[in-house]
Order: C-alpha cells, then sequence, then structure tokens
C-alpha cells in the first residue's frame, strides 16, 4: 500500500527535533524506518509530519561511564552487536542484537527506534527490562531518565510523550551476572518473536543468588517473569513450569494464547538452562 499524505521536516539538532516534533500532535520520529515505514504502508500510522533524527551529530555512541555502557539511541543494531565494549561488558545486549531481523535490517535499525517503537513482539525490550536498564528521554521541559520497568505502557505506547525524543539508553554492566541467556521462538528466520526470554543470573559458589527473567510477546509490553524467578532461588527442580504465570498472551496468526504460554514455559527452560552453564 502507499502511506498518506505527510510533511517531512530534517532535524539538525535534538533541540530542533523537540521543537519540530512539538509543532504537530501527530509528529512522528524517524530514525531507522524498519519499525516506522511498514505502519506507514499499511497506514496504520498516519502522521502529518515526520521528523527525521538521523543526522543529528552526537545520537550514535557507545561509552564506558563506570557501571554503566550508555548507547546512544541512533546507534546501530550492527554497531551493538560488533563493539567489544557490549561484548565485554553486558554480551546479552550484542547477542541479542545480532538476532534482530537480517542484515539490511541490523545495518539500518537503531536501538532507540526499536525500544521508542514499543513493539510487545520486539526482542531488545525485554532484554532492557531484565537488566533494569535506564532510559534517557529530553522534551520541552528538559531532560529526564526513565527505568526501564516504567519505560513501556502498552502496545505501541511508551514514557516519550509526543513532543519528546529518547536520546540515550544506559545499561548497567553485568559484573557479577555472569550467567545470560536470550532465546526465541520464530516460525521463520527473520521473523518476529512469537516468544522471546531474557535470563540473567548470579551466582555464589554452587547456589543462584539472584535471577532476572524477562519475556517477549507475553503481553502488551515486556514482562518480568517474578515467580520463576524466585523459584530458581529458591532452587526448585522446574522453575520454568512458572513462566506464564501473570502473563497475558494474545491469539494473533502467530500463535494462540494457549501456544504462547507452552512456549513461554519450553523457551524459559532453554533460557535458564542456558544462563545457568555459563
Amino acid at each position: 500500500m502507499i502511506p498518506s499524505t505527510f510533511d517531512y521536516e530534517v532535524a539538525e539538532s535534538t533541540d530542533q527535533a523537540v521543537s519540530l516534533l512539538g509543532s504537530r500532535e501527530d509528529a512522528t520520529v524517524l530514525a531507522g524506518g524498519h519499525s516506522l515505514i511498514p505502519l506507514l504502508k499499511l497506514r496504520f500510522a498516519r502522521p502529518s509530519l515526520l521528523v527525521d533524527i538521523g543526522r543529528i551529530d552526537g545520537l550514535s555512541y557507545i561509552r564506558d561511564v563506570g557501571e554503566w555502557l550508555a548507547i546512544g539511541a541512533m546507534t546501530r543494531y550492527k554497531t551493538i552487536r560488533e563493539d567489544p565494549l557490549v561484548q565485554e561488558h553486558c554480551p546479552i545486549v550484542s547477542h541479542t542484537a545480532g538476532l534482530i531481523g537480517d542484515p539490511q535490517v541490523r545495518h539500518r535499525g537503531t536501538i532507540g527506534g526499536s525500544l521508542a517503537h514499543g513493539d510487545p513482539a520486539s526482542d531488545l525490550p525485554a532484554v532492557m527490562l531484565a537488566l533494569g536498564a535506564e532510559l534517557v528521554i529530553v522534551g520541552p521541559g528538559g531532560e529526564r531518565t526513565v527505568p526501564a520497568a516504567n519505560f513501556f505502557r502498552g502496545v505501541f505506547e511508551t514514557a516519550v510523550g509526543p513532543a519528546e525524543l529518547l536520546t540515550e539508553i544506559r545499561i548497567p554492566k553485568l559484573g557479577g551476572w555472569t550467567g545470560w541467556s536470550y532465546l526465541k521462538f520464530t516460525r521463520r528466520a527473520q521473523d518476529w518473536a512469537t516468544v522471546g526470554v531474557a535470563a540473567i543470573v548470579r551466582h555464589e559458589e554452587a547456589t543462584v543468588a539472584e535471577a532476572r527473567i524477562a519475556l517477549t510477546n507475553m503481553g502488551a509490553t515486556p514482562l518480568r517473569a517474578t515467580t520463576a524467578e524466585q523459584a530458581l532461588i529458591a532452587g526448585e527442580a522446574d522453575p520454568a513450569a512458572h513462566m506464564a504465570g501473570g502473563t497475558a498472551p494474545v491469539s494473533d496468526v502467530s500463535a494462540s494464547a494457549e501456544f504462547r504460554s507452552h512456549l513461554a514455559r519450553v523457551m524459559g527452560k532453554r533460557a535458564i538452562e542456558e544462563a545457568l552453564s555459563r
């Protein structure tokens, strides 16, 4: 299909992008475009103004800032996949970035675009939730930081307001969290995740001292599988049996809600085993 008519502006700075976004009620950011353009073609999105932030200097970077890695919102998946800092300090993010789409998508798609889009089938939101990442948003009132747990609010709905821009993602280094895994089930290669599971664990001698598990496409937002986390820490034989507890999966052309719950348990068990094996 052909998108509906829209105006197009190229922002040269973050301040200009915020100003342009505030100039119209239905203005929309264009970053890499791999999330937005399909919606435009299907006319699920009908903005009157597209604000292209692709030429803003300073939004693509990966920096070591002590206990955190700071990643600019315009940083491409390919860059994240190959960056030595990410590979060393937060390999689950590097690994997950390498699973997204195909090479063309990874060369153009951006981490900020993925997170701000708020698609419950996206891979990185669940990883950010499991890690306890923080997201920096700039708007007319200045800069604010939102924890990942409060950032995702619904299907295609995040904490980024209509005149605001996601500029940076702050990811804690794994440090003592030596075990990690991100696994997803897809019907075909390069599909969106039917279900995905992000798991990180911290060992103390032969036991699991802490665990965080987050689920992709098991509700309107990424979800923490808190009951499964507690079961894993308690040493239960099959903590993945609790994986679907408190979730609200939907039925669609990819899978029924019941099958998604089954997949969460199967993929959750595999993810836990992989995290524990590292």
